[in-house]
């Protein structure tokens, strides 16, 4: 599973990866703004219905 550091890395393929697999992502529940990381995941695991844990395991 990656880390945050490989999150902030990679973010313009992780974003790719998560709209192609849940096409209702908008591009703003996908801003990633430096502070605001946990409330971008609280609003993903909202929408999705997933754990942090389960959106990240889609990148390994």
């Amino acid at each position: 599973m990656p880390n945050s550091e490989e999150i902030k890395g990679n973010w313009n393929e992780f974003k790719g990866k998560l709209k192609q697999k849940f096409a209702d992502l908008t591009d703003d529940d996908l801003l990633y703004a430096e502070g605001k990381e946990d409330e971008m995941w609280g609003n993903l695991q909202k929408k999705l219905g997933k754990t942090k844990k389960e959106i990240l395991s889609l990148f390994e």
